[in-house]
């Protein structure tokens, strides 16, 4: 007896011996278990879950969001159903944090991105240092980190015009919220941290990793610095100053009033197409037949699908002209069109591909040369003085 081992000794006793099962679990979910239980330990002390909101600490709104992600993923209910005694799980809908951006997941987090870290105990663990976020990487590229401007003599006299223009009432300020980033375009002259800017270039457009369109610049302010920004960037930098102004263009005629209206844009472009339809009716008229149209952005990209778009006539088309025009209101120089060669415009009847008939619209029978008069008459002024008579395919005078 006293030469047995102890597994000798269980089995003389009859004791059935049971090898305990150790459960083996991923990293995974041992990082979700552990970051359950700083939850737990949350619930245990406060008698509560963590909530999202200003009025707790750094860790309150770590923990808020940790208890949103974990309750989206699948694995949790069965991973963490023996701890979860409170019933932290079921509790109310998270917070998409997938769909919040790093800023406001941060302030989310109560993380002050404006606040200096030196004004705050240095032995405090909720206080980041030394972390770039990305409000403050945005905010060094929308100043665009300037420099000297080596060609400045070649923009002076540009400065120099604007500011006569604005003392004598030539051209107006005005205060602006930019709706789109087409409108900011190359000529234009906005006011920005009290400094005149002037888009002197627009490079090419580029597609970024979040699927938005956006484009290089070249600024240049009359400090005599310039810059190297984005499109974008410095749209977001207009919106934040309060004081930024856009210069309006002297050039605009008595269309575009000082008053901003709903659908007003900083600068935009008028545009004229020509179908390539086989339709016989197209064929035949295609000199003649043109849509006359307005675009804040690039008509590139506004006739990238003209083909299946029957607004398009279901058909590609050609650009025949283009003409830049500032501080314009879209509805209302479109429906000054649309009146102007109401009599002209064509009542043509397509099918689509399933068969179905559509009837484009704004397609209007009137030669490119009248519509080129038509535009030089909206820029001076006396586009109201005219008519367009269709027997004649001309503009004609108002008599009276």
């Amino acid at each position: 007896m006293a030469d047995m081992d102890d597994d000798e000794l269980l089995a003389a006793l009859g004791v059935e011996v049971t090898p305990i099962k150790v459960e083996q679990r991923t990293p995974r979910e041992e990082r979700i278990i552990a970051g359950f239980e700083d939850i737990l330990r949350f619930h245990q002390r406060h008698g509560r879950a963590p909530r999202h909101g200003e009025d707790g600490d750094i860790f309150e709104r770590l923990y808020a969001v940790r208890l949103d992600q974990i309750r989206k993923l699948p694995e949790a209910q069965t991973l963490l159903a023996g701890l979860d005694s409170p019933g932290l799980l079921t509790a109310a809908a998270p917070v998409n944090v997938d769909e919040l951006d790093e800023d406001t997941l941060l302030a989310e987090l109560g993380i002050d991105l404006d606040a200096p870290a030196e004004s705050a105990d240095p032995d405090d663990i909720t206080v980041l240092r030394h972390v770039r976020s990305s409000a403050a990487k945005r905010a060094a590229e929308e100043i665009g980190n300037r420099t000297a401007c080596a060609e400045f003599d070649r923009f002076k006299p540009l400065f120099a015009e604007v500011k006569e223009e604005l003392e004598s009432g030539l051209r107006q300020t005005r205060s602006f919220k930019i709706r789109a980033m087409d409108e900011i375009q190359q000529g234009t002259f906005f006011i920005i941290g009290g400094q005149i800017a002037y888009v002197a270039k627009v490079g090419e457009e580029f597609t970024t990793q979040y699927e938005r369109r956006d484009s290089r610049l070249r600024v240049i302010y009359d400090n005599e610095t310039e810059s190297d920004v984005l499109q974008r960037s410095l749209q977001r930098a207009l919106h934040r100053d309060d004081m930024a102004r856009l210069i309006t263009d002297p050039n605009a005629g008595p269309l575009f009033g000082n008053a901003q209206e709903p659908d007003d844009i900083a600068s935009g472009t008028i545009y004229v197409l020509r179908s390539l339809s086989d339709h016989p009716y197209v064929a035949e008229h295609r000199e003649l037949i043109h849509k006359i149209g307005v675009t804040g952005g690039k008509v590139e990209t506004r006739i990238a699908n003209a083909s299946h778009d029957a607004t398009y006539m279901l058909a590609d088309v050609e650009i025949v002209a283009t003409y830049k025009l500032h501080n314009l209101n879209r509805t209302r120089l479109e429906n000054i069109f649309h009146r102007l060669f109401s009599a002209a415009q064509i009542d043509l009847t397509i099918h689509d591909r399933f068969g179905h008939p559509v009837k484009p619209k704004e397609w209007f029978l009137v030669p490119l040369q009248v519509i080129d008069e038509a535009v030089q008459r909206i820029r001076d002024g006396s586009i109201t003085e005219v008519v367009y008579e269709r027997e004649t395919a001309r503009l004609r005078q108002v008599e009276g």
